[in-house]
């Protein structure tokens, strides 16, 4: 006999959600992005179950492979094994955000006192950010010198290739949403730092990309290596943006 209290989505959604995964094939992409709460990547990316394995920490970072020495190492990395090496995966997304708490504070942190070490031992989240981030805050640095207006350089797939990226050239974003975009191409450059990975990026057989989201418009931005700058996905550019992912990463 049927228990009474069997849940809603025992009756309705189980057998739905068993026939999901029953024909789940290969997963498309290792997809970072933040831990924010109005972050729902599978609903902007419109994903199903099985399409994407999900890493999600406060500001969407992947920390660079020479903080772990010996045994030293946290879930990101391991999500990169496990979904580029053990399940072939062929595509990593990493994806920010507007107004990002995390980036907010990281700007913040250009105050010496708030970002000292005092400060740290008693936040957690600074810490994290002082430790994994501060490469992006030193990009926007750069960037600020020089006005907001000249390219930043990141480090591609491989040492000797490099991507040319314009932050925001409409201005149409605050500092911090500047910071996040920044960011958000830093973590490619981290990516890249990971020997397990390498021969698969200098073969081209593993890609990397950078999405941005604006929470409050609901606009999605891919980088585009082609136009050197976070492009809108609408109407006027999916065609553009197709072909360039075509012929970048086929």
């Amino acid at each position: 006999m049927k228990h009474q209290n069997t849940s809603l989505f025992q009756v309705h959604f189980r057998s739905i959600l068993l026939d999901h995964i029953r024909c789940i094939k290969q997963p498309k992409a290792v997809f970072f992005t933040c831990m924010d709460s109005r972050m729902i990547p599978t609903r902007f990316t419109e994903t199903n179950v099985g399409d994407m394995f999900v890493v999600r920490n406060a500001g969407n970072l992947i920390p660079h492979s020479q903080h772990f020495l010996d045994e030293l190492t946290t879930n990101e990395p391991a999500a990169l094994e496990l979904g580029c090496v053990v399940n072939d995966i062929r595509h990593i997304i990493v994806c920010g955000h507007s107004d990002c708490k995390a980036m907010n504070l990281l700007h913040a942190l250009q105050d010496v006192d708030f970002a000292s070490k005092e400060n740290r031992r008693i936040s957690p989240l600074r810490a994290w950010l002082c430790t994994h981030a501060m490469s992006s805050l030193e990009k926007y640095q750069q960037l600020q010198v020089a006005g907001f207006h000249t390219p930043l350089i990141f480090q591609s797939e491989t040492p000797l290739r490099k991507f040319v990226a314009y932050i925001d050239p409409e201005n149409k974003f605050s500092v911090e949403d500047k910071l996040s975009q920044i960011n958000c191409l830093q973590q490619l450059q981290n990516i890249a730092s990971y020997g397990f990975l390498k021969k698969r990026l200098e073969s081209h057989d593993l890609h990397i990309h950078a999405l941005w989201f604006d929470i409050y418009t609901g606009d999605i931005y891919y980088f585009s290596r082609q136009n050197k700058k976070f492009v809108e996905i609408n109407e006027m550019t999916v065609d553009m943006l197709e072909q360039e992912v075509l012929r970048f990463y086929s």
